[in-house]
Order: structure tokens, then sequence, then C-alpha cells
């Protein structure tokens, strides 16, 4: 862990340099880079911010994705390909030994979180509002990384002090509670919430803001209204905070499709995408998901679409998903697009397959975290826990998403039940590749129901989270398995 707070200072320190070069030379000298010394100006909490979002850019060019997608009944091997063992996901063969992608990630980011939100307040701002901004992404950010390890792996050790030395009292922690957990992330998020002056959006929707904050926060309480029998109250928190997300500038796209093109990032639907940029950053996920060729009898119209190839499709999408497409689904062109000879070459997945630059793709899609489509399905969501009618919601979603087909496929309240199932498929023809499926399925208990290689397992309600890999557990002397793995 030292190594990570020296490498922070590093950058943190470079990132001051750049931006402050007219004073760079009043600095007093140092022999050696360290917290106290480095923490002193706006440029430095500007650059140890700079440092969280980077690492949560890390994050979301793979992990979060396998950690919200891969376990769930989307995907399947590409056949083109090797598996690159994402075949342990899919299959659902998770074990210590191959754990998948390990919570040290997450954990590092949460560092940078902790370093701001306890040295940012002593340092002076020009205009107060900055600092409060910068706090703010912190505890935000500190939010929704506690929330992504407590959704994948349950109970978690709760760090809020940064790691800035050996004493094991501060880097060996015991896994906490859930309700722990969560009280962390609800109090979290009120500080964030409270620190952000206005709905409007920092710089651009790259960055962590107050509606961001209340779409987080409807995610939130849906899941410990569902998973920690938060019942009636969660539900209505996490309505009220859906209907705070719209006080922003935000609204549905007309075209779904036009949601996906590289050149309309930042389109007013997104609330929050982890931002990439070509030559800036290495290809993220997607590039495993689109085909390293095309077959010779390709005709020109979809030559055009797909455009240059590249990566090497790995995995791809399973026929029984994307055959719950129905009729005059707009989303189905906007997804996925199947090639000739399908025994033999496999579909493609359209979103998130970057930008062409030279005849060469760069698979530097933002990764979404909230969409304004998703917090109107999680508004059903609640108001159907409460037991209200969630027909407009869904109705707003379904009329971009059927186009002049609409009216055969207008969305009809039933119980509850049959409610709660129509608003979880509507959110896999909306939300799919989008990493949010297994987490869907869990939230919703339905993953032992809908995924075909967890069939028969019901009472293996640990299959639910990750394990946690062998090397964490050498690490981490306090941390215990999972029971089950």
């Amino acid at each position: 862990m030292k190594k990570s707070i020296i490498k922070l200072g590093l950058l943190a320190a470079v990132l001051s340099f750049q931006t402050g070069c007219d004073t760079s030379l009043e600095l007093d000298p140092t022999s050696v880079i360290t917290n106290e010394s480095f923490w002193k100006t706006e440029d430095d909490a500007r650059g140890g911010l700079t440092s969280l979002y980077v690492k949560q850019r890390s994050l979301a060019s793979l992990n979060l994705f396998i950690w919200g997608e891969a376990r769930s009944e989307v995907m399947e091997w590409g056949k083109v390909s090797g598996t690159l063992d994402y075949d342990r996901y899919y299959l659902n063969t998770l074990n210590s030994v191959s754990a998948g992608p390990s919570w040290q990630t997450v954990y590092s980011a949460i560092n940078d979180a902790n370093l701001v939100l306890k040295y940012v307040p002593n340092i002076s701002f020009a205009n107060e509002a900055n600092k409060n901004n910068i706090l703010a992404q912190a505890y935000v950010s500190r939010a929704f990384l506690y929330f992504v390890l407590a959704k994948t792996w349950g109970e978690v050790p709760v760090r809020t002090e940064p790691v800035e030395g050996a004493e094991p009292e501060v880097i060996q922690k015991a896994r906490s509670s859930q309700e722990q957990v969560f009280t962390l992330i609800k109090d979290d998020l009120e500080k964030a919430n409270s620190l952000f002056s206005s709905y409007g959006f920092i710089k651009s929707r790259n960055y962590w803001s107050k509606a961001a904050v209340q779409a987080l926060k409807a995610d939130v309480y849906l899941w410990t209204a569902k998973r920690l029998n938060g019942g009636n109250a969660d539900f209505q928190t996490a309505l009220t905070a859906c209907d705070e997300v719209a006080k922003a500038d935000v609204s549905l796209l007309p075209n779904y499709a036009d949601l996906f093109k590289y050149g309309n990032k930042n389109n007013k639907e997104v609330i929050m995408a982890i931002g990439n940029k070509e030559f800036e950053v290495g290809n993220n996920y997607f590039a495993n998901l689109y085909s390293s060729r095309l077959p010779n009898e390709i005709d020109p119209t979809t030559n055009e679409i797909i455009g240059q190839t590249s990566g090497g499709m790995v995995w791809t999408v399973t026929d029984l998903v994307k055959n719950q497409f129905k009729d005059g689904d707009l989303r189905k062109a906007a997804s996925v697009l199947d090639m000739p000879a399908p025994g033999f070459y496999p579909t493609l997945i359209l979103k998130g397959r970057g930008t062409l630059i030279s005849g060469v793709r760069y698979f530097t899609s933002d990764f979404v975290i909230y969409r304004y489509a998703d917090v109107l399905l999680m508004k059903a969501e609640a108001k159907n826990g409460l037991g209200q009618d969630p027909s407009t919601e869904i109705n707003l979603v379904r009329q971009r998403a059927y186009g002049t087909a609409y009216e055969a496929n207008r969305f009809v309240n039933g119980n509850t039940v049959q409610n709660d199932q129509a608003i979880l498929q509507e959110r896999l023809l909306e939300l799919m590749f989008e990493g949010k499926r297994w987490w869907d399925l869990v939230r919703f208990n339905k993953a032992f129901e809908l995924v075909p290689t967890l069939e028969g397992k019901a009472n293996q309600k640990h299959l639910e989270y990750f394990p946690i890999s062998e090397q964490v557990l050498s690490l981490e002397p306090l941390v215990e398995q999972t029971n089950g793995y």
C-alpha cells in the first residue's frame, strides 16, 4: 500500500506542475514527496481528485462489466477466439483460486477518496464552492465504490481513513456487516448531496454531480429495500431520489441508437459516464465483443455498418437473450448485428464499438454508470414496490423502443409480481452490455431462475456473490472467505 501512496503523490505532483507552471518555481524544495508536503494547494486537491477518477476509469475498462454482467444469462463464448478464462463467469465456475478481479483495485480507489477527504478540508481555496465540489465528488465516489463492493462480495472491510503507513490497525480490517457498509454508503451520499450547490453538471457528464448522487441513491435504496429488508421506507426514498434526478438537464433521446454514437458522448440522457479518449487510454471491454475478421460473403450494407474490425470476439450475446427482442423493438438493431453464416460468425455487439481513426478502431466509448432510461425504470421499480402503478415510466421507455409499433407493445399495469417481471425484462432489453444485468438479477432475486448455469442451485445462496481470492486472503489475515466457497 505504501507504493500506491507514493504513486498518488507523484501523479498529483505532475498534475499540479502541469496546471500551475507559472508558480512551480516558487515551491519550497523537498527531497521526498509525502502526504504532508503534498496536500497544500488547490492544484494538489485537483490532482488528488484526478487520481481518483483515473482509478475509477481503470475499473470501468473491464472489471465493472465482469462484476455487473458477466455472470448473467447474457454472455457466452464467441467461438472464434479463445475464452481468456472468461468462461468461468458465464459458466459460473468461480472459486477462491479462480475468483475473478480482486477487490484490491477498488480499495486502491477508495484510498484516494479517503486521502481527498482527509486533506482537502484543510486547504485554502479562493472559492469555497470549488472545495465543496471536490469533497462532494470524493464522497459520492466512495459511496459508489463501496456499493460495487457490497453488491459483489456482500460483507466487506470498511476503511474510511487513508493507508499512509504500516500500522496493522489501519491496514488490517475484518469484513463488516452489510448493514454497516450501507450505513457508510448512505451517509456519504447525504454529505455529497449537501455539498453540491446545484443540479448543474461539472465540466461534463464524466464527473459525479448532484443528479448522479440522486441516481446512485435510488439504486442503493432499491437494493436495501429488496436485499436488506428496507421495505416501503427505502422504496419511498428511491422514488424521491428518481424525482430529484429529473430536476437536472436530463431527458430521453428520441432515437435509441443515438445513445451509443461515439460523437454523441455526454448527451442529455447521460447522468454519469466514466470517460475514455483515444490516445489517452487503452481499449475497454468492448474490444472483446467485436470481431477481428469478416466473412467473405458479407453484403455491402452490413459491411458499412460494421466498418473496420478489431478485437478478438472472446464472448458474445446468447441466443436466449437475443431472441427476447420482440418484432418492432428498435433496440435490437442498435445493440446487436447477426453476421452471415451465424453458425460460424457470432453476433456482433454494436454498443460501445468506439471509433475509427485512420483505419484503426479504438474501443474508447464511455462506460455509462447512469442514464435517464435507467432512472425511469428504477422509478417504476420503486413505485411498484409501494403498490403504485408503474405504467407511466415503463411506457416512456417503450415508446422510444418501439416507435410506430408502440401501441401494440404498451405496458398495462398488473399485480406487483407481474410488474416486477416486466420491469426486469425491460431493463434487460434496454441496458444489456452496460454492466447492469447480474446485479439486477440478484436484486430481483431471479439469478437462480433465469441463468441456465445456476438452475437447480437456489440453495447455494453464496453463489450470488464472488469468492474472495487466495491472494486477498493471504494479504488480509483478518478477512475470512465467504461461507460456501
